[in-house]
């Protein structure tokens, strides 16, 4: 396949996926969307043993691409809900990938790209990256990764984040376990590749099957959370409250909720 929006590199056993529109901060179109999951599926079927993931320029990834997020206010019921089961599956495929995953978050990761980050096996960052679950900010719900939230921070640390949308550095999401390391620029892919190929020499059977044998363990409650939230991320889109949220951030002004 001939990638537009992300770069697929192979180098030895350890395969890398860049993000790669810099121009919109790296932001999930449904292009990409589509981009990454054929890429997953060529790394996990190639010779590679383990994946990084990154992005190119100054952010990691910026969330939901703008004109996207406008699409959602013409859809219908069935293509909202088939817009949040896309993003769903990237996200429990980049989840359950059963290759060993490093992400190497250069910048900002915020809403689906702090998804994105914090969902493989690793985090690398740089001291200046910055996370955050910013959805509620555009009157919008972080549904579809709240799940997998609260079994990283626990259900406390998650309302924090997913309620309050605020933005949170790399020192906090390591103090909370969302990131393993912090790494000057200049050290943060060769870091992500030195940790790569340190997973790449381990049995690749034995670490296929720790891995499933993890997801095994919440298999069957991410599955249902995952379908609650599928529904509640579409219903979300067609509230008052998103079309203002949305026309006030492309606007660049404060919203004025209706409270729909």
């Amino acid at each position: 396949m001939l990638y537009e929006s992300i770069k697929l590199e192979i180098e030895d056993t350890v395969s890398t996926v860049t993000l790669r529109r810099t121009e919109k901060l790296n932001a999930l179109s449904h292009g990409m969307i589509a981009e990454l999951l054929h890429a997953l599926d060529e790394v996990e079927n190639g010779p590679a043993r383990a994946l990084i993931l990154t992005g190119a320029g100054r952010a990691f990834c910026a969330g939901m691409d703008l004109q996207a997020l406008q699409d959602f206010r013409s859809q219908h019921e069935a293509e909202l809900v088939a817009d949040a089961r896309r993003i769903a599956t990237l996200f429990h495929r980049l989840y359950a990938f059963p290759k060993p995953t490093v992400a190497a978050v250069n910048g900002a990761a915020v809403a689906g790209g702090c998804g994105l980050a914090t969902l493989c096996d690793f985090t690398l960052a740089v001291p200046e990256a910055t996370f955050g679950y910013t959805e509620v900010r555009v009157g919008f719900i972080p549904a579809l990764v709240s799940s997998y939230v609260i079994r990283q921070v626990g259900e406390k640390r998650a309302r924090d984040l997913l309620l309050s949308g605020r933005i949170f550095g790399a020192a906090e999401a390591h103090a909370m376990g969302m990131v393993n390391e912090i790494l000057e620029p200049d050290h943060l892919l060769s870091r992500a590749r030195e940790l790569a190929r340190s997973l790449a020499e381990m049995s690749p059977a034995a670490l296929q099957l720790t891995k499933h044998l993890l997801l095994k363990f919440s298999e069957e409650e991410i599955h249902r959370e995952t379908e609650l939230a599928i529904a509640d991320s579409a219903r979300a889109r067609t509230t008052a409250d998103f079309r203002e949220g949305l026309a006030a951030f492309l606007e660049k002004r404060p919203p004025k909720w209706p409270g729909e």
